[in-house]
């Protein structure tokens, strides 16, 4: 006979997980003090400190995002913690736009659009294949489906790229840009907000964390997402330059290295944080973290960039802002065209195999080509498949947006000809 099944005591797994979530925090605390107290460690061995401090704190919003669903809606949880994971990329952007406001060489190098372009195409490009490569190794499904709640996150991501993309035929990202893209943002803010909480099977450490009682789980929440917090705006830009140094004794250009390695710093939160939540079985959620991100970074990042410049640079004309030069004018545009190629890649809430593929080796072919004439026609590429993705969802997609005015009024969504399921 078979010796009987040992299960481990509840009680057991549940002191475990206190353990855990001390453990994670102490993790965190290297990056923090070295940050407070202006310790600046050799390139290796920051990269490498700062480094597990994001991790660790990546893990503490994952579960602090999904303890957090028991009293707010996904979406909003979401929204948070993606707001948090992209303060890294607001606060390396807002340092670049402040320099170029008060040194003109600065702004010529163009660092600040270098860094928000790089960000935006590594969250998408690397960020969402591999979201899907996790769903796609726990589940052996070849298509990933998102909550159809998610096409509020779609709806006003494509119109901050419909807006952004026409930014290139101007010289400059001035005031009114901000105006319109941050008051997108609040708009989409309050939108998700409204969305009806739904109920959630927590496990591990947020698990013990819900059984809390109300007031002590709250209070915990809010503490965890503050540490969280505290730690990546510590730890992200002495991670970067660390990256940025190494990658200086390889003799790689500062304009790739603050466009590609700096973001892959202030990135890896919240691919971190989507990555925990699809190899915990909720890739639709990991991948709705990456949405909301994307949409913050579309809206709020964008939007900020003027308000750093003008502040330095004294001048608050409205028509003057952030300049931008021929490459720059390039690098948004193609960004932009990744953006609506990736629009349409979910707008009928779901993402397949060749999709994910497409998405990665577009990116991964023209990560370092800095020819024009390349660039431009992988643009044209990016806007071609766009356009091809749109006609065959074309049945789809009024659907979508039908879902979309429904979350924002706080109706029911009614049944798809092709519901994609609870996701």
């Amino acid at each position: 006979m078979s010796a009987p099944a040992i299960h481990e005591p509840v009680e057991s797994r549940y002191q475990r997980s206190w353990v855990l979530i001390g453990f994670i925090a102490l993790v965190c605390l290297p990056g923090i003090v070295l940050r407070l107290a202006g310790i600046h460690p050799d390139p290796v061995p920051g990269a490498i400190v700062f480094g597990f401090a994001i991790l660790a704190a990546a893990f503490l919003l994952s579960w602090a995002a999904e303890t957090a669903e028991m009293d707010i809606s996904q979406g909003l949880a979401l929204a948070i913690i993606a707001i948090i994971a992209v303060l890294p990329e607001y606060a390396v952007d807002a340092v670049l736009a402040w320099k170029a406001g008060a040194d003109p060489a600065e702004a010529e190098k163009g660092l600040a659009i270098a860094n928000m372009t790089g960000g935006n195409r590594l969250l998408i490009g690397v960020g969402w294949p591999i979201v899907f490569l996790l769903f796609f190794y726990r589940t052996k499904l070849k298509e990933l489906v998102v909550n159809r709640q998610r096409s509020l996150e779609l709806v006003f991501l494509a119109v901050a790229t419909l807006y952004v993309i026409f930014i290139p035929l101007r010289s400059h990202v001035t005031i009114i840009d901000t105006i319109i893209l941050v008051s997108l943002f609040i708009m989409y803010m309050y939108f998700t907000s409204k969305v009806e909480t739904e109920h959630v099977e927590l496990v591990g450490p947020a698990k013990a964390m819900g059984q809390l009682r109300d007031a002590p789980r709250r209070s915990l929440v809010i503490a965890m997402l503050v540490f969280a917090a505290v730690t990546i705006f510590c730890s992200a830009e002495p991670f970067a330059e660390s990256l940025v140094h190494i990658g200086e004794d390889f003799g790689v250009s500062e304009f790739l290295l603050i466009q590609w390695l700096a973001p892959l710093a202030s990135e890896s939160p919240e691919v971190l944080v989507a990555c925990l939540l699809a190899w915990r079985g909720r890739a639709a959620a990991g991948m709705g973290v990456l949405i909301s991100s994307k949409v913050n970074q579309w809206t709020l990042l964008i939007g900020t960039l003027p308000i750093a410049f003008l502040l330095s640079s004294g001048d608050f004309g409205f028509t003057h802002g952030l300049p931008l030069d021929t490459r720059q004018r390039e690098e948004i545009f193609l960004t932009a065209a990744q953006s609506a190629f990736a629009i349409a890649v979910f707008m009928n809430l779901r993402m397949g195999k060749l999709e994910a593929i497409g998405l990665f080796v577009l990116f991964a072919t023209q990560l370092f080509i800095t020819n024009e004439g390349v660039r431009a026609i992988y643009a044209v590429l990016y806007t071609v498949l766009c356009v091809v993705l749109l006609f065959i969802s074309r049945k789809e997609i009024p659907h979508t947006v039908r879902d979309a005015i429904a979350v924002m009024r706080g109706r029911d969504l009614d049944p798809w000809p092709r519901d994609p399921g609870p996701g």
